[in-house]
């Protein structure tokens, strides 16, 4: 019982001897973390001004944990003096270590995400594509960016996946630019044509006028020939989609007052008919008709259409030889 006394009145003993340092270390601590908000502070003020708000957030945060590690590190070398912070250090190494391994993607997003603050290929409110999305950025945080899609979803995206792969920055510009294929009738005018669309992409609201919008002849398509209209407009998409509208409609229009066709595509087929005598040796075969010694024979295609239309379509002949309508006659 007497040893157990002792024991607790040494350690009594050595928690006073320690409140001196202790209320030294706190001290210590306190003034680090004070200085870290400072700190913190100071950085995002000066991101503010430079235009780079978020990356002044992330600044700070990162400054004010160090600070507060750096204040722990002092503070315990002063309350523990056997400890020194170079033990420290190398204990918080070790620990650093197994940690990045546990925490691999999540270090490797937010380091993703500095680089991305620091070299900033894309800002909040710019329209991105990247890996198949695309929509606004509306944040960009440490650990992953998030962006709001045009039919009003959220997605977030974590910051290596953006690092690592290909973005497309749609509003990196003042202009972008759309395009659009009309065809128009190998009969028709393609110097009228051109300067009707041309006339209509200069009156339609929304078309920028520098750069200037464009009209070329693209292809002798078969069955139009296809004029490309190119244009100019604010990068936004809404912007976009809504001048593409009207110049649709104008085109459209524009052509249709001037009498120029816009042909569908057309086909006219050939079928190669083999029921007459003159096609050829048909013991032999041929594309559609079977071989041998004794082949069916030739019959007119007069006779073959009537009786195909007096027995339905597919019906056989009369010597037993199925009709094959795809070897008569056709147009499609």
């Amino acid at each position: 019982m007497d040893s157990i006394w002792e024991r607790i009145d040494n350690m009594v003993d050595g928690f006073l001897r320690l409140l001196p340092n202790l209320a030294i270390g706190l001290v210590v601590l306190a003034v680090f973390i004070f200085a870290g908000k400072l700190l913190k502070r100071g950085i995002r003020k000066s991101a503010e001004k430079a235009g780079r708000t978020n990356l002044g957030i992330v600044g700070g945060r990162l400054a004010s944990w160090l600070a507060m590690l750096g204040g722990l590190l002092v503070a315990t070398s002063i309350v523990a003096p056997s400890i020194s912070p170079g033990d420290l250090l190398a204990t918080l190494g070790i620990g650093g270590v197994a940690i990045g391994f546990a925490f691999k993607d999540i270090l490797q997003n937010f380091l993703a995400g500095i680089l991305i603050l620091l070299r900033q290929p894309f800002e909040i409110g710019d329209q991105i594509e990247v890996d198949g999305f695309e929509g606004t950025v509306k944040d960009i945080e440490t650990r992953a960016t998030l962006l709001k899609t045009y039919d009003g979803k959220r997605i977030v995206i974590p910051n290596g996946q953006i690092f690592t792969n290909a973005v497309v920055v749609k509003t990196a510009h003042d202009a972008r630019r759309s395009q659009y294929d009309i065809g128009i009738g190998y009969g028709d005018d393609i110097d009228e044509a051109c300067d009707l669309i041309m006339e209509t992409l200069q009156n339609t609201d929304g078309v920028l006028s520098d750069p200037a919008p464009q009209v070329l002849v693209m292809d002798l398509a078969g069955s139009s020939v296809n004029l490309r209209a190119r244009w100019w407009t604010d990068p936004q998409k809404a912007d976009v989609m809504r001048t593409k509208d009207a110049v649709i409609r104008g085109v459209k229009s524009a052509l249709d007052k001037a009498a120029i066709d816009m042909p569908y595509p057309t086909q006219v087929v050939l079928f190669h008919d083999q029921t007459e005598e003159s096609d050829g040796d048909r013991t032999k075969q041929r594309e559609g008709w079977p071989a041998g010694e004794q082949p069916p024979k030739p019959a007119r295609i007069s006779k073959a259409l009537e009786k195909s239309s007096r027995n339905g379509k597919g019906s056989p002949d009369q010597d037993g030889s199925p009709q094959r309508d795809n070897h008569r006659a056709g147009v499609a």
